[in-house]
């Protein structure tokens, strides 16, 4: 609307200034002036209504013996309609209308004006043309952003079903190989173990089945994991084999609920990680409050030397782009004294 008022105060200040300078005669233009104006300031709501009256109001049959004296107010009144129509209503039956509207004067300009057909056609044409033009070029801006948003929400929900599969494949794959070795061995089985396996399991597909209602529509049903849920993480961790020591600092400071599912997710990812390619070890696992943003951080001692092959790296990645989401950054490599450690950070204000 500011956009709307701004082109019809505009419009009438041309016109007002013609008036003034020109002075053509004829009494009823303050009346045509004013309904224009109107129509002028509503012309995204009712475009065609508004090019119809231009179009009409700017005939050259309706004046006297053939001799145009309209104003050139007029003419700019039906140029803006004819752009507004083209570039409000590029398809359907409205486009023909629009479009029979402009050929028509068109057609009678050039009646008038039978030797410059081109400037006949141009004034009511060309701003519709160009209406349409720019409606399908919005158009087609509109389908690529379309297009980035579906990828990127595929991306999303890829990092999503990774991060979790991940960590709780992990876990009972790790579990599970404990079990066979003491079987193996002939050693008693802990039932607490195989729970524990049970219930990564369950963690899964219930991680699974939301993420997959996210995807119909259907929404959680379960409220998100986030930095709260952290003890319960690290508890999983050292019954698969991690010895984990969590440190806070700082006074708790509430993140919104993307942001605060994304740094669980960083600390999930990275004692995976831990897991796969150290082994059991020792892992520290920092949560630290400070005013620029919460700083989480995971440590570990090394480990065995050897160790599952190397992955692809795409654990990295999602974490360095989960903390980016945010406005974070993410560091991750070899720590002098051994060992490999991440730290990341997420601005409070996420």
């Amino acid at each position: 609307m500011r956009v709307d008022l701004a082109v019809t105060a505009g419009f009438v200040a041309f016109a007002l200034t013609e008036e003034a300078v020109v002075r053509m005669p004829g009494a009823w233009w303050p009346f045509a002036l004013a309904v224009f104006a109107v129509l002028v300031a509503l012309r995204r709501r009712a475009p065609l209504v508004g090019l119809a009256a231009s179009c009409v109001h700017a005939n050259p049959l309706l004046y006297p013996g053939g001799v145009v004296t309209y104003r050139l107010w007029q003419l700019a009144a039906m140029i803006i309609f004819a752009f507004t129509a083209g570039r409000m209503h590029p398809s359907g039956w409205r486009k023909w209308v629009g479009l029979g509207l402009v050929l028509g004067t068109a057609v009678t300009f050039w009646s008038v004006a039978p030797d410059d057909p081109m400037g006949a056609f141009f004034f009511p044409v060309a701003p519709w043309g160009l209406g349409v033009a720019l409606a399908a070029q919005q158009r087609r801006a509109d389908d690529r952003r379309a297009r980035e948003a579906v990828l990127d929400e595929r991306g999303r929900i890829a990092r999503e079903l990774h991060d979790m599969v991940a960590h709780s494949v992990t876990v009972m794959v790790i579990q599970a190989g404990v079990v066979r070795r003491r079987l193996d061995a002939g050693l008693p089985v802990d039932g607490e173990l195989l729970r524990s396996i049970e219930a990564s399991g369950r963690d899964a597909v219930g991680e699974l089945r939301r993420t997959l209602g996210l995807l119909r529509g259907e929404g959680a049903a379960d409220p998100p994991v986030g930095l709260e849920r952290l003890d319960d993480l690290l508890a999983q961790m050292r019954e698969a084999g991690l010895t984990v020591t969590l440190r806070r600092e700082g006074e708790p400071v509430a993140l919104a609920p993307a942001a605060d599912l994304s740094a669980y997710r960083i600390v999930q990812e990275a004692l995976t990680n831990v897991l796969k390619h150290a082994g059991p070890t020792a892992v520290t696992v920092g949560v630290r409050y400070a005013p620029d943003g919460v700083h989480l951080t995971v440590a570990d001692d090394g480990g065995r030397a050897g160790g599952p092959a190397a992955g692809t790296g795409q654990g990295l990645i999602g974490m360095r782009e989960r903390a980016a989401l945010f406005g974070g950054d993410l560091t991750a490599g070899p720590r002098a004294g051994g060992g490999f450690a991440v730290h990341a950070r997420l601005p409070v204000a996420a």
